[in-house]
This record gives structure tokens, C-alpha cells and sequence, in this order.
């Protein structure tokens, strides 16, 4: 974060729930510099912060608890990979479902909720040139798995209770969210933790939201989504991934629409996503390219 940029709402406190996965790691490091009081919240205890939440979703006592006092919430928990559909109910569903209701129950006014590409895997990955126009966030859902799906519905969830409850939620896209690009797919998608950590203060802080979906991703030079939203936020995004190109081209050769694996916007995850669990981890983030 440079000088010139915002400092945020001083004080203000934030649940960040998936703590202790990889998205959560990365903004539990930058998020506290744009002022922010950070409340963790992880199925599994966070490295390194006694003082965490450990509880599960299903857990509604403890959501209610987890919430009470905050300002907003910054929801990053679940599966973040493909797994059955009972799994990805229970967690991604319900427990969303769940969390909605804690911060209906205790007042909590600002929901930023983490979508993820998947929920526009299906559409196809537009053909190169100068005159292809960017997928906008208006765009009907096409979803690559039931993960994708799951964040269908939290999208719609969100709507819900912006109109029902005046509950506001900006709905984050998120695209790969790592330190840097590991695939050529990733040089469209890739949201640097940096710019990750400017969109969600944007989300965080921006007036009049209702809900607003945005797509996740830095200032991409091979950018296949409209950031139009993002930046309605008051999101100004730093970094480009092109600087990773040509070594990941040499590596891997430029994507071929021809092939299954790369005719889509979500990638492997239309033809043989990646199952949950991976290692250890619960639920593991930030998601796989």
C-alpha cells in the first residue's frame, strides 16, 4: 500500500472467517495497515493467533457470538475446490446461509462475500482480439461445479437480504488470488494479494452498495472481465500479470481454445476440477487456477 492510498475506517472491526486459509493468511497480513481491527474466525486454529475462533459454520451459537459487535464481515470460509454435493451444501450453503442469519440477528450492515470465477466457469473463454468485449458482471450464471454453483447461490443469498433485510453485500468474484501466476489461464484471472487487499477495503468501505457484484481480478493486460463494478468501488487495481508471460508461455505455450481444458473461463474445473480435500485443510484457499 503506497502513502497516497486510502487508511480505511480506524477502528472499525471486521470478522474474517476462513483465517487461517490461504486468502485469509494473505489479508490477515495487509488488511490491519488499511486500519482495520481483524475478529479471525477458522474451523481449524489459526496460526500464530491464540486469541482466534475456532468453529465450524453449522455452529450458529458460535457464528452469532463471532459476529456480535462487528462492523462488517469479510467471508472467505468453505470448500474452495469441487467436492460432493452434501459436502459442498453443508459447507458453502448452509453455512453461509448461517452467517447471513448471525449478522441479520445481531445487526451487522456490510457483508463482503467471496464469489469466485467458478460461477461463470461455463462461459466460453473469448477469442483473441483487440475488439472482444469483456464478460460483464451482469452476465447469467453459468457454473463449472457445485462449488460453483454453491457461489450462485451465495450471490443470490445476498440479494435476498439486501432486499428483504437491507442487508448490504458486495460480492467478490474472486479470481487466483496468489502471490503470482503459476498458469497462462492465471494471467487473465490473477488478483495479486496487494490489489486483493485494495478490493476488499474498497468493498469494505464504499457507500450505497445494496448488493454489487465485481470480479476479482488486477489491471491484467489479458483481462477477459469487465472491472467496470470494481472500480464504481473506488477499487483501483496496481498490478498486471504480464510481467509473468513470457515465462509462462515459454513453459506452457499460449492457451488453445481447441482443447476442453481451456475452452472455458473456468478452465480444468469444466472437465476435471480439482477435489476437496487437498492435504489437510478443511477448506483450503485460495482456490486452484
Amino acid at each position: 500500500m503506497s502513502a497516497a492510498e486510502p487508511t480505511g475506517r480506524t477502528g472499525s472491526t471486521v470478522l474474517l472467517t476462513g483465517a487461517a486459509g490461504g486468502v485469509g493468511t494473505l489479508m490477515r497480513e495487509l488488511l490491519p495497515a488499511y486500519g482495520y481491527t481483524l475478529r479471525l474466525l477458522d474451523v481449524v486454529p489459526v496460526p500464530g493467533a491464540p486469541e482466534a475462533i475456532t468453529a465450524d459454520l453449522g455452529d450458529r451459537d458460535a457464528l452469532r457470538e463471532a459476529v456480535r459487535g462487528t462492523d462488517a464481515i469479510l467471508h472467505l470460509a468453505g470448500i474452495s475446490l469441487e467436492s460432493s454435493f452434501e459436502k459442498i451444501l453443508r459447507a458453502n450453503i448452509e453455512g453461509t446461509y448461517n452467517l447471513y442469519e448471525a449478522a441479520r440477528e445481531e445487526g451487522v450492515r456490510r457483508v463482503v462475500f467471496a464469489s469466485s470465477n467458478h460461477a461463470m466457469g461455463y462461459h466460453p473463454w473469448p477469442a483473441a482480439g483487440a475488439d472482444t468485449p469483456l464478460l460483464p458482471a451482469d452476465a447469467p450464471h453459468r457454473p463449472d461445479t457445485f462449488y460453483g454453483l454453491s457461489k450462485c447461490f451465495g450471490e443470490d443469498l445476498a440479494q435476498l437480504y439486501w432486499d428483504k433485510h437491507g442487508m448490504e453485500t458486495v460480492s467478490v468474484r474472486i479470481g487466483s488470488l496468489f502471490p503470482e501466476p503459476n498458469s497462462v489461464r492465471m494471467l487473465s484471472m490473477w488478483l495479486s494479494p496487494e490489489d486483493g487487499a485494495r478490493l476488499f477495503h474498497a468493498a469494505l468501505t464504499a457507500r450505497e452498495v445494496g448488493h454489487t457484484v465485481v470480479y476479482g481480478s488486477s489491471a491484467n493486460t489479458r483481462l477477459v472481465w469487465d472491472l467496470a463494478t470494481a472500480r464504481g468501488l473506488g477499487y483501483a487495481p496496481q498490478d498486471d500479470s504480464e510481467k509473468f508471460a513470457e515465462k509462462l508461455i515459454a513453459e506452457q505455450g499460449e492457451l488453445d481454445l481447441a482443447n476442453p481444458d481451456q475452452a472455458h473461463l473456468g478452465g480444468h474445473f469444466v472437465t476435471s476440477p480439482p477435489q476437496w480435500p487437498v492435504g489437510h485443510r478443511p477448506h483450503p484457499t485460495p482456490e486452484a487456477d
